[in-house]
């Protein structure tokens, strides 16, 4: 069972696309979170995010241990979207992690999870203008490692731009494949 990377901009669909995957791919959909809900602004955004998920997801809120978690996932959940891989480098960075070790934990791991597909969503950061601080160029630069690193192992690789999937890796999809959402 292949492994799936979805990137996009913020707000793009991403999440959405994503979502519409995991529900199509599995019967027991976990929805493994990253953010941290640390001031009301983003305890209001994981709220209604929480709200507008489909109700057949489980849901485990892990910020920064996501390899572990994961692995413990795959024994009950035949289906495993994880929101979002930029966040968890931000929770790394913010605590002292060495990310490009947790990155390549992650990436060693993936190929040993055959139980559950695994969708990972994540920010692409590397379109726009070079940061003007020197820890948003190193995020920036992490972020585009790490995308590359799981790019080389996941079978499926997209795009999502203005909610429209673009297949960079594996099978192509069409609209109607991922479009309309699953009804409750």
């Amino acid at each position: 069972m292949g492994h799936v990377l979805v990137l996009g901009g913020a707000r793009s669909g991403k999440t959405g696309f994503a979502e519409r995957l995991a529900m199509r791919a599995g019967e027991q959909p976990l929805y493994l979170a990253t953010a941290q809900a640390l001031d009301a602004e983003m305890r209001e955004r994981v709220k209604l995010h929480q709200q507008q998920r489909h109700k057949r997801f489980a849901t485990l809120e892990e910020p920064i241990a996501l390899t572990t978690a994961l692995k413990a996932a795959a024994k009950s959940h035949d289906v495993i979207l994880v929101d979002c891989l930029t966040l968890w480098i931000t929770n790394l960075l913010g605590t002292n992690h060495d990310v490009a070790r947790a990155v390549e934990e992650l990436a060693t791991a993936l190929p040993t999870i055959e139980t559950s597909r695994v969708i990972l969503v994540s920010n692409e950061v590397g379109l726009g203008i070079v940061p003007d601080n020197p820890l948003a160029r190193t995020f920036r630069d992490l972020a585009g490692a790490t995308h590359q690193r799981l790019a080389q192992i996941c079978t499926d690789v997209h795009f999502v731009v203005a909610g429209l999937p673009m297949t960079l890796k594996g099978e192509r999809l069409t609209e109607s494949s991922v479009l309309p959402p699953v009804a409750d």
